[in-house]
């Protein structure tokens, strides 16, 4: 009779959560978070709390890929703090939801992969690969069509399922090469 009582409770957990996830503001794209080509957990954490820090990068990446802004929101704290933001960037949440809206209106078409990721403890590493053409403007440039096709590398802290911290670095040399490049001759 206590398997069935159990049964019942994680049944009724489960409808609760759906319920919760559907009618929350990012639960299509929720349903749609990008999945690492490799991921490599430490077999030591509990299950929970590994589950909840992969959530969190999972969200942050998906965010990268598709510019959801509910997904941001959902994967960091409102204490956020960048590590190494580049020079100009404002502080908390609000940073990198600028950035993300100011690069894609140069790389409209962008779209991320989480190539590797690494859960150990409360923190994530990720390696992020990212794609698409720059057809619009990044500062004094004006894109002609050129791919961009650049990585990045992030270390995100965790703290309440979110991310607290993230120190990261992108091949910027790389980025702005092809920036700057003319596409080839047709």
């Amino acid at each position: 009779m206590s398997h069935l009582t159990f049964v019942r409770r994680i049944s009724f957990a489960a409808l609760s959560l759906s319920a919760t996830l559907l009618a929350s503001p990012f639960a299509s794209a929720e349903s749609a978070l990008i999945t690492p080509q490799t991921l490599i957990v430490d077999q030591s954490l509990p299950k929970a709390q590994a589950a909840a820090v992969e959530l969190a990068a999972r969200r942050y990446g998906s965010f990268w890929n598709s510019g959801e802004e509910a997904l941001a929101t959902a994967a960091l704290s409102p204490q956020f703090v960048d590590k190494t933001p580049p020079e100009g960037r404002v502080q908390g949440p609000t940073g990198p939801l600028l950035a993300s809206k100011f690069f894609r209106t140069a790389v409209p078409d962008l779209s991320c992969d989480i190539e590797q990721m690494i859960v150990a403890g409360d923190r994530v590493v990720v390696h992020l690969h990212f794609r698409g053409h720059f057809t619009g403007t990044f500062k004094a440039l004006k894109g002609q069509g050129q791919r961009v096709d650049f990585r990045a590398t992030d270390i995100y802290q965790i703290d309440n399922g979110r991310i607290a911290a993230n120190w990261h670095i992108e091949d910027n040399i790389s980025l702005m090469a092809q920036l700057q490049a003319q596409p080839p001759a047709s």
